[in-house]
């Protein structure tokens, strides 16, 4: 059994061919034919959401074939059987027989490991020989002599089962995807960074009863001190991040996370297999009745407003604090996270710095009204929700994000419609210099079909000036609906990270961040040396050694798959982060998604 993260199993699970369908269809999924004769048509009583099968009859619904622990303990097959008779499953080899068993039945080789694992159905001890290959194979149920159904599966993913009813039909195990949320019409304070960045930290400190923070990395001495001390006065404090990220966990952040463990605040990282995302990626804290949401990091470079262009939003209401933190218990206490304490044993952490940058801010917050609010959340919903925003837009739409997946990414697509339908649409990017490229020829290749097809399209590279350093914000305005969170515009983020944001209907919301949009639109067209810029110069000839510490590999294109476009680069110890730039990876420690060195 090899170990693959899930982002890696994104690319392998493109070529895989899923053959599910009754026998008597005679064809299966993606055009496979299958090779049996009748079905049994019994109804199926008390069928389960996986268990619910077409003309209520008798079904393979699941099937997990390659599961983490060694050895593959725990494979299994899941099966809704109408009714009692002589039922049995086969992998080709041996044949279990399953008289007298109805319902929802598990069948396998570990009963004891199923058992502690199954949710719902009775577990079928199988005999010995009973093997689901990691590689491929077929399964087939039979009532008697007669084939009743089959499935034809290749290329197992490591960690995840096949369920019939699902959409991708290939799941980790322990993840449900959730629909988006109506959080009601909560207050709202409005921000950007790197202008405010007391809003996020006067929101930590101000905890009475509990907080609970989530993110992709925790490098903000700031924060930690916030949080040890809401610890100190009786908080309840908890904190989930990601424990792999790109370029390696870094020592400071190592640090930090040992001081909050020591001062009894609850520290777990998602990552250890069997894995439900390939990162832990979002930017959110639950604070009493408040929650916040933002696109960056919990690090000097992004909520401490020392390099990156980011939005946030504060949610004051009990339902949008509910919401995540029923969010964050479903994430924390779930399969693949584990304690710090546990987790940080004999393992080595990357050297850092932390960004430092000092920025004119110009948007002071602003308290909004909100008519309306949801949570969207990645996997699952945030793509299609941000797409049927730019879709119900009937003005106009602008986008902020560090990069694009490329062309045919969704989101982008449905901007490209609209354009079509006459909306102005225009999207600013990053010009930081690990997707600067990439960002121009997307940017070159769209305001030529703009320009070819007579479209309101236009998209801009950001400079760096004296408001921020880089891009990294992730949002939408369109019309009065805003999107702000974690979700970068690729497909990595979009199906495999964990991410999180809200969409906002509000005039005033709208017309806020579109303020700061408009400003940072115009910010690099004066054809002046950015403070960002000099003092990126004086670096560079201050020492090769930063260039010597840059690594750059690019593999494939940058179509947000992790091992596709990625960055994995160091400049001057400071590091980056997953799915920041459109599914780049910038590496070293601390995730940057900025590329300054934190997040």
């Amino acid at each position: 059994m090899s170990t693959i993260r899930p982002a890696l199993v994104a690319i392998l699970a493109a070529l895989l061919v899923v053959a599910a369908v009754p026998v008597a269809d005679g064809v299966a999924a993606g055009g496979a034919t299958t090779d049996g004769t009748a079905t049994d048509g019994t109804t199926v009583e008390g069928s389960t959401a996986n268990g619910t099968t077409p003309n209520g009859t008798a079904r393979i619904v699941a099937v997990y074939p390659n599961p983490v622990a060694d050895g593959d303990r725990g494979e299994s097959v899941t099966l809704v059987l109408p009714g009692a008779g002589n039922w049995s499953v086969s992998d080709g080899e041996t044949v279990v027989r399953l008289a007298n068993r109805s319902g929802r039945v598990v069948v396998g080789t570990d009963p004891d490991v199923l058992r502690n694992r199954t949710a719902a159905g009775r577990v079928h001890t199988a005999p010995a020989g009973f093997g689901l290959a990691n590689g491929g194979e077929r399964l087939e149920l039979r009532r008697g002599s007669r084939p009743v159904d089959s499935v034809v599966y290749e290329a197992a993913p490591e960690g995840e089962r096949w369920h019939r009813n699902a959409t991708p039909p290939w799941r980790p195990v322990g993840y449900t995807p959730r629909e988006p949320v109506d959080l009601g019409a909560p207050n709202a304070t409005a921000f950007v960074l790197p202008d405010s960045p007391e809003v996020a930290i006067s929101t930590l400190r101000s905890a009475d009863e509990r907080l609970l923070l989530g993110g992709y990395t925790l490098a903000s001495s700031r924060v930690s001190e916030a949080l040890v001390a809401a610890a100190e006065r009786g908080v309840r404090v908890r904190v989930l991040l990601e424990a792999d990220p790109v370029g390696g966990l870094p020592r400071r952040e190592a640090h930090l996370l040992d001081r909050l463990a020591a001062a009894g605040v609850e520290v777990r990282v998602l990552g250890r297999a069997p894995e439900r995302f390939a990162f832990h990626h979002p930017k959110y804290a639950v604070v009493d009745d408040r929650a916040l949401v933002l696109t960056e990091n919990w690090k000097p470079a992004g909520t401490g407003g020392r390099s990156s262009r980011g939005w946030g939003v504060r949610l004051d209401g009990e339902r949008a604090a509910t919401e995540l933190a029923a969010l964050f218990r479903a994430d924390a206490n779930g399969t693949g996270a584990v304690a710090w304490e546990r987790y940080r044993e004999g393992r080595a952490f990357e050297a850092s710095t932390p960004a430092n940058g000092s920025f004119s801010g110009r948007a002071e917050p602003r308290r909004v009204r909100v008519e309306a609010a949801r949570l969207l959340t990645a996997p699952g919903n945030a793509e299609s929700a941000v797409v049927d925003v730019v879709e119900r837009a009937d003005d106009r739409v602008v986008v902020v994000q560090p990069t694009v997946g490329g062309p045919e990414q969704a989101m982008l697509r449905a901007c490209v419609r609209a354009a079509r339908r006459g909306v102005d649409v225009r999207i600013l990017l990053s010009r930081a210099w690990y997707v600067v490229d990439d960002n121009r020829r997307l940017a070159d290749r769209l305001n030529g079909r703009a320009e070819r097809e007579g479209i309101p399209l236009e998209v801009r590279v950001a400079e760096p000036t004296d408001r921020f350093e880089k891009i990294h914000a992730k949002g939408v305005v369109a019309d009065d609906t805003v999107v702000v969170g974690s979700l970068n515009w690729n497909e990595n983020s979009a199906t495999e990270n964990r991410e999180v944001a809200v969409a906002l209907r509000s005039e005033a919301a709208a017309e806020y961040y579109r303020s700061v949009f408009e400003g940072d639109w115009q910010g690099g067209e004066d054809g002046g040396v950015p403070v960002g810029t000099l003092v990126a110069l004086v670096v560079a000839a201050g020492g090769a050694i930063v260039v010597a510490r840059r690594r750059v590999s690019f593999v494939g294109a940058a179509d947000g798959v992790e091992g596709a476009g990625v960055v994995d680069a160091e400049v001057d110890g400071d590091s980056g982060g997953v799915g920041e730039g459109g599914g780049f990876d910038f590496r070293d420690g601390v995730e940057d998604d900025d590329g300054d060195g934190e997040n």
